[in-house]
């Protein structure tokens, strides 16, 4: 396995009732690879994806316990902005802000002040053909940004993502609104983005878990809160699972007798 840029350690999640929603994840992510968070609804992978930058601490019900490692250090002991600058997040939904094209672009960096006036254009240019959209928008980057598609404005998040430098891109089921093209544009961009960032990908859609993570990890609902049962290379998770609850997920069963016992085992 590469080096980890973000290491889970013993993460549990609680509500203000007490009900556990994540249990005892222990999770590493490698870097400058496509990590896919896989597992049926409820296994708690969002809540998962939003601890890794702390936007959980914006839902003031939870409580988190353990620890989660960035480069090595506890996320909790970093500035939060700079954090969520370097750990990225893109919505299920399009998120736009009003305002044209390039403002939504530039939106983080200017408000963090990580762009000179004179650098502002560049910047775009380069965050938008990074996210795959700067042929289609060239010409009217003053347009408004709502006029846009669903699917463009999904590639719009991703470039304002972009333009604040994350080393991780988390990615909450980014194409479960988008048509099949806009999909497959994504998913390219997707593909695209990982010689230079880490992407954390949460997705219901198994056959593009398969087109495009390198690394799935799959968490299971038990006793009513999402445990990781397996982690690994896409290709061994999905044809030689060694854990029943992912057989059982991915509707795979065993095929050899003493198949049930095969340790997980990845290099």
């Amino acid at each position: 396995m590469r080096e980890p840029i973000l290491s889970v350690r013993g993460l549990s999640v609680r509500d203000a009732a007490g009900r556990t929603i994540v249990r005892d994840v222990n999770l590493d992510v490698p870097k400058g690879l496509v990590t896919g968070l896989i597992g049926p609804s409820g296994a708690g992978k969002s809540t998962l994806l939003r601890c890794l930058n702390r936007l959980v601490d914006l839902s003031p019900t939870l409580t988190v316990t353990g620890e989660i490692l960035f480069h090595g250090q506890g996320i909790r002991s970093l500035d939060v902005d700079d954090l969520r600058r370097r750990v990225g997040i893109v919505f299920q939904q399009p998120v736009t802000f009003p305002g044209s094209i390039e403002r939504n672009v530039l939106f983080a960096a200017r408000k963090l002040g990580l762009v000179k006036k004179a650098d502002e254009s560049a910047l775009v240019e380069r965050c938008l053909t990074d996210a795959g959209l700067f042929a289609e928008v060239k010409d009217r980057l003053g347009k408004p940004a709502a006029t846009l598609s669903i699917g463009q404005q999904q590639r719009l998040a991703v470039a304002r993502a972009l333009a604040g430098g994350p080393e991780v891109l988390l990615m909450d089921e980014p194409t479960s609104a988008l048509d099949p093209r806009s999909t497959a544009a994504l998913e390219e961009t997707i593909t695209r983005l990982k010689s230079s960032t880490t992407i954390v990908l949460v997705t219901h859609h198994l056959e593009q878990a398969k087109r495009i993570a390198d690394w799935v990890a799959c968490l299971c609902p038990k006793d009513g809160a999402g445990e990781l049962v397996e982690a690994g290379r896409c290709e061994i998770v999905f044809t030689s699972p060694s854990r029943p609850e992912t057989r059982e997920y991915l509707n795979i069963l065993p095929t050899l007798p003493g198949a049930m016992e095969t340790p997980a085992a990845w290099n």
